[in-house]
């Protein structure tokens, strides 16, 4: 094996010398600025998309607390419609209410009063009745009719004691 020559170490070592020198230079040159410059871009990928994130993030963020912001002026207001329609509803029924109870009021008044006119009327044809049916008894009785002005005097003197 010529490699293992000592006769050709030198010259070996020379190109060896020679070869590493040139595949460095054109490592150094041309390989390694096309890695850096792909490392570059990838950076500036990454921290662009990293800015891109973080802007997207506090752009949610405000979207996300104006939109819980909107959902509670949206309740906010839901309640006071609720609130509003609650008193206007029990204003409407309290009226209702009072209407009704006036209603009830003057049907109880009418009917007190068509009690109190039937009583009264009663009480007229009481004693025209208790005449009527006093003179029947007494002729029945006696054979002879009283009179009805006798017989008047004689229940009122007995209703008023």
């Amino acid at each position: 094996m010529p490699q293992l020559n000592p006769e050709f170490f030198a010259p070996q070592l020379i190109w060896l010398a020679l070869t590493f020198i040139v595949f460095y230079f054109i490592m150094s040159r041309k390989i390694v600025p096309l890695i850096g410059n792909v490392i570059e871009k990838r950076e500036e990928r990454i921290s662009s998309d990293l800015k891109k994130a973080e802007t997207l993030k506090k752009d949610l963020s405000e979207a996300i607390a104006s939109y819980e912001q909107a959902i509670a002026e949206a309740r906010s207001k839901a309640y006071d419609i609720v609130q509003a329609n609650q008193k206007k509803l029990s204003a409407e029924v309290e009226a209702e209410q009072k209407l009704v109870e006036d209603q009830i009021d003057q049907k109880t008044k009418d009917s007190e009063q068509r009690i109190a006119a039937a009583r009264d009327t009663a009480l007229a044809q009481i004693n025209d009745i208790a005449v009527g049916t006093t003179e029947e008894i007494l002729q029945s009785l006696t054979g002879s009719k009283p009179s009805g002005d006798k017989v008047l005097d004689a229940i009122s003197s007995v209703s008023s004691s």
